[in-house]
Order: structure tokens, then C-alpha cells, then sequence
């Protein structure tokens, strides 16, 4: 499932955010990649050995933690630690997909990576390229978002940052082990409560939609890890 989650942050908390990477230190981005993605990747990433990482990390996940549709749509039952990139002077990330398994920089405990998300951190007409560029069974979806906004996406998917050919693209980055490993019964509960919010909205607590939310919950019950 492809969703964009607006407003994860405001524009306040997105300006105090670069802000503070203004002034913080970048390493190589292809120290963090596989072998083969390594190839691959150009870019400049926040240093995970810094503080500034460390406290920006947790306001990212915080963000996305009290944001109702992705906690609807990811059903997180681990958010790794957020990574934050930065592309300009010609920096791309060519055709990869994410390994199966992370290591959390936090507990050095491995999890399994089942959605994707990128938060941009930069307005569209900030730099030119740069798109994300994602492959599913319905072709190739080029995506730019506002700063603040998110996109979710399977972390099977292939995907590629386009070559930024002028200006600067900040981004953070993570993975999620979701609760429910099958991304299709994921989607078939996120269609779920997001019909039954809808519903609730027109018929109140009728007995239809408390049907409808007990069915919810008992595919939940099944399903879930």
C-alpha cells in the first residue's frame, strides 16, 4: 500500500528541525548501505554517532506515533530509529531495495522491516530532481511531497532517489515492523477503519458500524504478532 500522510509536522517544527541539522554533522551516506546498494548511493547522512541525531530521531517517531493514519495504516509494532539524508550537487540513490532486517542504533536489537516511510523535509520548489521514485505492479509512482508530509510504502518495494540537479532535499527516513506481517491484510484492515471512521461520522454508533468494528478487531486478533 502507497499512502501519503500529510502534516506529520508543522511548518514550525519542520523549520526548527533543519535548523538544527544547519549545524550538525554529515557522514557518507554509503557507509549505512548493503554492498550492492552501497554502489548505488550518493548522498550525505546525519551522523548516528551525534546528538543532535539522537534527539531529532525520537521527535520523528513521536511525530508519527500520535499521527492516526499512519498508525492505522503501518499497525507499528517497532519504529526504528529515523535516518536523515541530504542530496544536492547531482547525490542520487539508484534502483535498491531495503534489506529485509535492521539493526536498531538504539538496542542493537534486529527487526524486520516490513513498511517504509520517507518525511520530507524540504519544500518541492527548494530542488530540482530528486523525486522518489517507487515500482509496484501498477508502474513506476513519482513522488515530491510538502515538507512535513509522508509517504508510506512496502519495504519490498524498488525504489530510487532521482539525481537532485539544483538545490538541496532533506529528508528522514525509517522502517517498521508492523504487527501484521501481510502487507495486503494490512491494507484490507487500514480500508477497514477507515470506512468505519467514515461511517461514524454519518450513523453515529449504530449497530451496523459496531458490527463492522468488532469484525475489525477480530481480524486484528487473528493476524496480528
Amino acid at each position: 500500500m502507497l499512502l501519503h500522510i500529510p502534516q506529520v509536522l508543522s511548518k514550525p517544527e519542520v523549520a526548527q528541525l533543519r535548523a538544527q541539522l544547519a549545524s550538525a554533522a554529515w557522514v557518507d551516506g554509503a557507509h549505512s548501505a548493503g554492498a550492492q546498494a552501497a554502489q548505488r548511493k550518493r548522498n550525505q547522512q546525519l551522523s548516528t554517532d551525534s546528538a543532535t541525531w539522537a534527539e531529532l530521531s525520537q521527535r520523528v517517531v513521536a511525530a508519527l506515533r500520535r499521527h492516526p493514519l499512519f498508525v492505522s495504516a503501518v499497525l507499528p509494532r517497532h519504529i526504528l530509529p529515523p535516518l536523515f539524508n541530504c542530496y544536492s550537487g547531482g547525490d542520487q540513490y539508484g534502483d535498491h531495495v531495503d534489506s529485509a532486517l535492521q539493526r536498531d542504533a538504539g538496542n542493537g536489537e534486529q527487526y524486520r522491516t516490513d513498511v517504509s516511510t520517507t518525511l520530507f523535509l524540504s519544500e518541492p520548489e527548494e530542488y530540482q530532481g530528486g523525486e522518489l521514485i517507487l515500482e509496484d505492479t501498477y508502474g513506476e509512482h513519482e513522488i515530491k511531497l510538502a515538507a512535513g508530509d509522508a509517504i508510506v510504502y512496502p519495504a519490498t518495494s524498488l525504489h530510487r532517489v532521482e539525481p537532485v540537479t539544483a538545490g538541496t532535499r532533506l529528508a528522514s527516513f525509517l522502517w517498521s515492523q508492523s504487527r501484521v506481517r501481510d502487507a495486503w491484510q494490512r491494507k484490507m484492515l487500514f480500508d477497514l477503519d477507515m470506512t468505519i471512521l467514515k461511517l461514524r461520522q454519518q450513523l453515529g454508533d449504530s449497530e451496523e458500524v459496531l458490527s463492522l468494528t468488532s469484525t475489525y478487531h477480530n481480524l486484528l486478533r487473528q493476524w496480528a504478532e
